[in-house]
């Protein structure tokens, strides 16, 4: 079902209601449009039963006081009192048994119309931009959607089982009492309905600020936990768990503020119910009274009257929760209908084609891009990585190197100039068909909190056992793989932490294999790893891409120095271009940071060294001292 369906343009309840309708009586599904009018059909049912009921206890009633008022179409043997009273409660339990008959009926509907919003809202949520989604909390988003979700579920549910029900139950009440006992029992049960929904909404008014005071502070609380935890390392880095905790404890403090203003407020809604209820009941029951004392009114009559009473509390105290549970519902799904109604900044246009893959050849056409209007990132960009061949980029931080493989992913649509890829502009094609033809390796590889052999199949998910295998053996990770207990089956943790650097970056390996892109883009990706293994890593990435279009965003130089041609970027534009061999020999911007990556390269290998010599020297001496004089 397309986005547009759920909108919360106007904010309001009935906006939201009408829009939860499809959800409601979904099209295309026959079995649950039945199952709402069976449910519909029960709850009417068990409204007519229920009626009988304060019936049954004032016969009863009369029959045990020495009168005799019962129809004439009851039979006979229902006429004795023990009689009614059985009647009385087989009523009650068959009322009962329709309400629970209803609810079962009506629980795949209101399932259904969860699963089916959640999903939408999921799928939504990957439609969005990078851009949303880098400045959008994980953890916040989360929470608004569990919260959704649960506010879907009340809304939907109370609407139809219980809205209409409680309009009925009023309707026949108010018909009973003007027929047997006059207008003006009618009148003040009116008064008192219309003074109870009247303090209801108001007082479900004020208490939904502080709802909505308590639910930012969950998430705020919720989303800073998320990202302490996710920060698990660095905050041990720092030794910072107080100032986490402390972070951490502000949001609850908060949170428990609005929270016991919400239970405060909550026990001021039941009390002023409760005395609106009680004045009401009093007065009808005083009338009543009154009528019996002179004999115009028999002793079942009173307690007739005072079921009914009763029975209608039921009802009105429920219109007081139906209302507060739709607006808190509302008040929680609001939040998710606006990420509904969040635009996707990257669209396929509707003539958008497949993209044709043929030889796999790139170019960049004068190109500007920024994220922001005020800091151009991209400035008049131009090159082209031929079919096969091998284009490295280069740079200083911040010169827009990762900016280009976002592009060509197109996470982002450029705002001039344009990219192609056999000569077909990328922004004219579909979105699947053009990531589908690039494998990605990047320079922090996160991984799923599943097992090995699911992140390497990621890359192609109907891949079979042994292809997995095939392709951790060419991205050199399955010895180690195999050397685990658990073999493939092994949980690589969230975010793939159980994994070394190198490990994890093998795994993007695999997985790209697995792939078999025509295009394969390397962001970065050994620059977090030590000399050592970044070389492992390097054969196993110049193994992945031979014969492959391969365009390489990198920070070592010694990784593109087989490049067919190096660009050099500064300042969002091609500063150099060439060979390893030319660029160091024009002496330029190549040749500087090649000098400063080469001396620090040079020191890291003599400390190295010089750690490795200490170590042995250190052992040397231990055995020397524990060699006793005379041996």
């Amino acid at each position: 079902m397309p986005a547009k369906t759920v909108s919360a343009d106007s904010g309001t309840m009935f906006s939201t209601l009408r829009n939860l309708w499809p959800y409601m009586w979904p099209a295309g599904r026959a079995d649950l449009k039945a199952r709402v009018l069976w449910a519909s059909l029960f709850l009417v049912a068990a409204k007519l039963v229920l009626i009988l009921v304060p019936y049954f206890f004032k016969w009863a009633t009369n029959a045990l006081d020495g009168g005799a008022d019962a129809p004439g179409w009851l039979p006979a043997a229902l006429v004795a009192p023990v009689m009614l009273v059985v009647a009385y409660n087989v009523v009650r339990v068959a009322q009962m048994g329709l309400n629970q008959l209803r609810d079962a009926l009506f629980a795949s509907v209101g399932q259904h119309a969860v699963r089916e919003l959640a999903r939408l809202t999921f799928v939504h949520l990957h439609r969005l931009s990078l851009r949303f989604h880098l400045e959008r909390r994980t953890g916040g988003l989360s929470r608004i959607i569990e919260r959704g979700v649960k506010g879907i579920e009340t809304v939907v549910r109370y609407t139809i089982l219980n809205t209409i029900p409680t309009i009925l139950e009023f309707a026949l009440t108010a018909a009973i009492f003007a027929v047997a006992y006059g207008l003006v029992y009618v009148a003040v049960i009116a008064v008192t309905i219309a003074a109870y929904v009247w303090f209801s909404v108001w007082a479900t008014d004020w208490r939904i600020g502080i709802r909505q005071a308590m639910n930012d502070s969950d998430t705020d609380a919720n989303t800073k936990a998320v990202d302490s935890l996710l920060n698990y390392e660095t905050v041990k880095y720092f030794n910072n768990e107080a100032m986490e905790t402390a972070r951490f404890d502000r949001s609850m403090a908060r949170y428990e503020d609005a929270a016991t203003r919400n239970w405060t407020s909550l026990g001021w809604l039941n009390f002023g119910q409760g005395v609106i209820l009680g004045v009401g009941m009093a007065i009808c029951m005083a009338m009543s009274a009154v009528e019996v004392g002179r004999g115009t009114q028999t002793l079942g009559d009173f307690v007739f009257i005072n079921a009914m009473l009763i029975q209608l509390s039921i009802p009105l105290n429920f219109i007081g929760m139906l209302y507060r549970e739709i607006r808190q519902g509302i008040a929680d799904i609001e939040a998710m209908f606006d990420l509904l109604d969040v635009p996707a900044e990257v669209l396929d246009r509707p003539d958008a084609a497949p993209l044709a893959v043929g030889k796999g050849a790139i170019r960049f056409e004068d190109v500007h891009f920024s994220y922001d209007p005020n800091r151009r990132i991209l400035k008049g960009v131009s090159f082209e990585v031929p079919a096969g061949g091998t284009v490295a980029i280069v740079g200083p931080s911040g010169a827009g190197k990762s900016t280009i493989s976002r592009l060509l992913f197109r996470f982002y649509d450029v705002q001039s100039g344009r990219i192609t890829i056999d000569g077909q502009d990328i922004a004219g094609v579909t979105q699947e068909s053009l990531r589908a033809a690039i494998g990605m390796v990047p320079q922090d590889t996160v991984l799923f909190n599943d097992t090995i052999a699911y992140n390497i199949r990621y890359g192609r998910p109907g891949a079979t056992d042994g292809e997995v295998r095939e392709a951790a053996k060419l991205a050199q990770i399955a010895g180690f793989i195999e050397a685990l207990p658990d073999g493939y089956a092994t949980m690589v943790g969230e975010r793939g932490l159980k994994l070394s650097g190198g490990e994890k970056q093998r795994v993007a390996i695999a997985r790209t294999i697995l792939k078999a892109p025509p295009i394969l883009m390397l962001d970065e990706a050994t620059s977090a790893l030590d000399t050592h293994t970044e070389r492992e890593i390097q054969a196993a990435l110049d193994l992945v891409s031979r014969g492959r279009t391969t365009l390489v965003i990198a920070h070592r130089l010694s990784t593109v120095i087989s490049a067919d041609e190096i660009i050099v970027l500064q300042d969002g534009r091609i500063a150099e271009r060439g060979t390893h061999r030319a660029l160091l020999a024009k002496g330029g911007l190549y040749r500087s940071m090649w000098d400063r990556q080469r001396e620090a390269t040079e020191a890291e290998e003599r400390l190295r060294i010089a750690r490795e010599a200490d170590a042995e020297g250190v052992i040397v001496r231990r055995r020397t001292a524990e060699v006793q004089p005379g041996e």
